[in-house]
């Protein structure tokens, strides 16, 4: 080699040296200062450009042989001049080799204290999004090149060594409702790990976040693949409070929440590729002190728990698969109320959504639907309270002491599910239901039991269709209820036995006792619900007390029990409907024997003065084989006492109830006491009662409304007492009537007869018994010889017969066949020793007059008279040119009289403090056979 050619090539490594040190020293100039002064005029200008923001950056750094970029202190402000980002410090460190094989390659991407404000506007765009559409006008989209497969090109291969984020702060502004409300997210640490967008077999990175909005914080972990799309982890949300929720809920949650956290944890798997795949895992939930309001002007909380937790939740998006375990439920309260127009508090708030949630559901209801499952539900220590406005009285029912378990239920809603709930009234009682039931098609079995429920707390439904107030009594039930809605309409049964006690009944307005009881109980019961039919073996009813009163109004209590919602007009049609025909009624009921143990009823009637009382004690019986169905014959058997001495015995068929069936009823009483009906006797009849006892034997025949009857009635030793004033006495001489009806030994017996409809309100047995009685009493007063003539029954002989007596004119003879008439009377006066007869001699002036005459002309019979000679002197006497002795007919009159007193007390032995002779009279009749009609008259003592 020459000299020349050496130094050729010393020269060219030597200009080599120097043009790589040259650009050497150009590349660190622009990296160290020329690219630092760039970038910081290059980022606020994008900012500017791109965004409209105004940002300051105080310096970067860069080195242009470790590839690296150091910014710090930038901060960002929209047009309003409020910041919108920064950050401290931001150092991203560059790979060389990885840029060598083409990767983007960054070892590190550090974040240090970074800022971001979020804001969602009133029309619910971002504004990062408006300041973005504002800087930036529409582009006109570009023709694709000619050839340009319209397929994405490949990502571009990125790698991430480690990715941070520290200390950062997002700030959260919501305008979308009437008042800007903001959530400070801080801190906000992110950490990622080994991160690269091309496949890797076997490499996965791996990330971490912790964010924090005061106390309620969110935790993510796990790790992630970017080609494909791949992540697995964990995400955990905790304490998220009642304001959060509140806000973010608002649109869909209608009610006012007002306490309670939410903490959430799951693992996660998931992926995108040919097919999207979601699953998660191990899910937990609880709820801590949740307070529920019904609106924003609600005093105070309805609805509130302790603690709700859920374990084991999984949902498979693929296999389109929820899974839930238990749900345990801690010191659940909840109020609920039934405003007066029947609206539910907890509903109204949805009624408006009804047409939206139902649009939803037509939405999702093309695709296939989810299976779920629910391992279970317990509820513990919950509370439930009733208030209820609809009725009349206010109702609030309070259950606490809440215990509810549900087994295992699913999508597979035709599979039972079994469940047991428990609780206590605090009104008094426990309740409680277990069994199983069937979703769909509906079935419930139900055992039920019920001990000592109050029922007083139930006093406003009561009073929905009966006036009555429930001054004390508790309920007990223990039976198995089965309902099975497979088919309409539902049908089910109802067995078991049910037991009322201790029940005092009043109306409202009172304060005396209506009905009470010691214990009412039906055993055993068998109800079916279609169709509708109620069986009874057995009804118990010891020592029930029913006190009926009659009030002054003349209404009795127990008439002020119904509660009438319609005038009788509107409601006569609906019970011709229902009586029309003779099918069979909708609701069948059978009873097979009513047991009445030691019962009393207590009757007041106080439109009287005095007030009438009497009782019903010691009966006991019973009655057997009552039905709304033919055929069916019932019987009746019931003893007991009236007025605590007399004997009372209750008997008969009964027949189909609520037909024409026939039923026979006898009621017989025996020593009922008179003085106790002094106060009837003294409005209908005018007198008290001094003495006497009453039997009473009835015989009713009552074919539906129809009621034929039978009523024997025997006074003994009926004696009247003091005169009482009642308009309403009859106008007639009672004793009279009384003494008519009285035989010898002192009794009276009649039997009345009646008949009539005991639909119509007007009718009533005892008022028209009593009606009866007393129109007999004023029918033998004012004819009181046809009276004694019927009772008498004498030989033929009529009542108009036998209160008078026929004398030959002239003499004291007594006309053919007076005499056996006069032999009956005196039997009906020692009959009836009270009666007084009353004699009064009396004379037919013309009739006995002639007679007289005759018999002077003829000298008694001894001398002849023509027919001339009489015709002579009968018209000289009828002109009053002849007369008779002036005691002539006087005398007549008087013998008469004394005749017949002395007829019927010394031939038939008639007392003589029966018989008076009272002034003789001149106004006798004359009858049909020519003779002198004497009439007696009758008084009583």
């Amino acid at each position: 080699m020459s000299v020349a050619q050496s130094r050729k090539r010393s020269h060219m490594s030597r200009n080599l040296l120097i043009g790589f040190l040259a650009l050497l020293i150009l590349y660190t100039l622009a990296g160290f200062l020329l690219l630092p002064w760039w970038l910081e005029r290059l980022v606020p200008e994008q900012l500017d450009q791109r965004m409209g923001w105004q940002a300051e950056i105080t310096e970067i750094h860069t080195n242009p042989f470790t590839l690296r970029v150091e910014a710090l202190g930038l901060s960002a402000a929209d047009t309003d001049g409020e910041q919108v980002v920064g950050f401290d410090r931001l150092m991203v460190d560059m790979n060389f080799f990885q840029l060598v094989r083409g990767i983007a390659g960054f070892e590190a991407i550090q974040l240090d204290e970074p800022y971001v404000r979020v804001d969602l506007l009133e029309d619910y765009s971002v504004n990062f999004a408006r300041d973005w559409q504002a800087a930036n006008a529409e582009p006109a989209e570009a023709e694709p090149a000619a050839g340009q497969s319209d397929d994405s090109a490949a990502p571009p291969r990125l790698y991430f060594g480690r990715i941070e984020l520290n200390g950062g702060e997002m700030l959260f502004r919501d305008f979308t409702k009437e008042t800007m409300a903001e959530f400070r997210i801080i801190p906000l640490d992110l950490t990622l790990n080994d991160l690269a967008t091309w496949r890797r077999e076997g490499q996965d990175s791996d990330y971490s976040l912790l964010a924090a909005l005061g106390s309620q914080t969110i935790e993510w972990q796990g790790d992630l693949s970017v080609a494909p799309f791949y992540s697995n982890g964990t995400l955990k949300v905790s304490s998220v409070d009642h304001e959060t929720l509140a806000h973010f809920l608002a649109p869909f949650f209608p009610y006012d929440l007002r306490g309670g956290s939410v903490t959430l944890s799951s693992d996660y798997e998931v992926q995108a590729g040919d097919v999207f795949y979601l699953e998660t895992t191990n899910g937990q939930l609880e709820l801590d002190n949740l307070a529920v309001a019904l609106d924003e002007q609600s005093e105070q909380a309805r609805l509130s728990n302790a603690m709700l937790s859920v374990d084991a939740i999984g949902f498979d998006l693929n296999r389109r698969e929820v899974r839930i375990g238990q749900v345990s439920l801690d010191n659940l309260e909840l109020a609920l109320a039934r405003s007066a127009t029947g609206e539910i508090d907890w509903l109204a708030p949805l009624s408006s959504d009804d047409g939206e949630a139902a649009s939803a559901g037509e939405a999702s209801a093309g695709g296939e639907p989810f299976r779920w499952s629910v391992a279970g539900v317990t509820l513990s220590g919950g509370r439930v309270l009733w208030q209820d406005s609809q009725p009349a009285t206010a109702a609030e029912i309070a259950l606490e002491q809440l215990s509810v378990s549900i087994g295992e239920l699913s999508h597979q809603l035709d599979e039972p599910v079994t469940y047991k709930v428990a609780g206590t009234l605090v009104s008094g009682g426990k309740l409680s239901l277990n069994g199983q039931v069937t979703p769909a098609p509906f079935t419930l079995e139900a055992a039920i039991s019920g001990s000592d429920v109050s029922l007083a707390a139930f006093e406003p439904y009561v009073q929905e269709g009966a006036n009555l107030a429930i001054t004390t009594g508790t309920l007990a039930v223990d039976g198995n209820l089965d309902l099975d809605g497979q088919q309409e309409p539902l049908t089910g049964t109802f067995s078991g036995t049910a037991e009322v006690a201790g029940l005092d009944l009043k109306l409202p307005d009172s304060s005396g006792s209506l009905v009470s009881w010691q214990t009412l109980r039906l055993a055993p019961i068998e109800y079916n619900v279609y169709p509708a039919r109620l069986e009874i073996g057995t009804v118990t009813l010891a020592q029930p007390v029913i006190n009926i009163v009659r009030n002054t109004d003349s209404v009795h209590n127990v008439e002020r029990i119904a509660r009438t919602n319609g005038s009788a007009e509107e409601q006569e049609p609906a019970a011709d409907a229902q009586g029309a025909g003779d099918s069979e009624p909708e609701f069948i009921f059978r009873i097979g024997q009513l047991m009445l143990e030691d019962g009393e009823l207590a009757y007041t009637d106080r439109t009287l003065d005095p007030v009438f009382t009497t009782s019903f004690d010691e009966l006991n019986g019973s009655v057997t084989g009552l039905s709304n169905i033919s055929p069916q014959q019932g019987k009746v058997s019931i003893r007991g006492r009236v007025g605590g001495v007399a004997d009372l015995d209750f008997e008969g068929t009964i027949g189909t109830l609520g037909t024409e069936d026939v039923s026979d009823l006898q009621l017989m009483m025996q020593d009922v006491s008179l003085p106790a009906l002094s106060p009837y006797f003294g409005r209908y009849l005018g007198y008290g009662v001094d003495s006497g006892k009453l039997n009473l034997n009835l015989d009713y025949e009552i074919a539906g409304s129809r009621i034929d009857a039978s009523n024997l009635v025997v006074m003994d030793r009926l004696e009247l007492g003091s005169a009482i004033a009642s308009d309403e006495a009859v106008n007639a001489p009672v004793k009279l009537g009384l003494a008519l009806l009285r035989d010898s030994k002192g009794v009276i017996e009649v039997d009345l007869p009646i008949s009539g409809d005991l639909s119509d309100p007007d009718f009533s047995v005892g008022k028209v018994v009593m009606r009866a009685f007393v129109n007999l009493l004023a029918k033998a007063a004012a004819s009181p010889f046809s009276m004694l003539g019927s009772i008498a029954e004498l030989a033929g002989l009529s009542g108009e017969e036998l209160g008078k007596v026929s004398f030959i004119p002239g003499s004291i003879q007594l006309a053919e066949g007076e005499a056996e008439k006069l032999a009956a009377l005196a039997d009906a006066l020692l009959e009836r020793p009270d009666l007084l007869l009353n004699i009064r001699g009396n004379i037919e002036p013309q009739a006995d007059g002639l007679a007289l005459l005759r018999d002077d002309l003829t000298a008694g019979g001894k001398q002849e008279l023509s027919e001339e000679a009489w015709q002579e002197a009968r018209e000289a006497y009828l002109a009053g040119e002849r007369s008779l002795a002036p005691e002539a007919l006087s005398n007549l009159a008087s013998s008469r009289g004394v005749t017949l007193r002395n007829v019927l007390q010394q031939t038939h032995g008639v007392p003589a403090d029966q018989l008076f002779l009272l002034d003789p009279a001149r106004n006798a009749e004359v009858g049909g056979e020519g003779n002198v009609i004497v009439a007696f008259n009758l008084d009583v003592r």
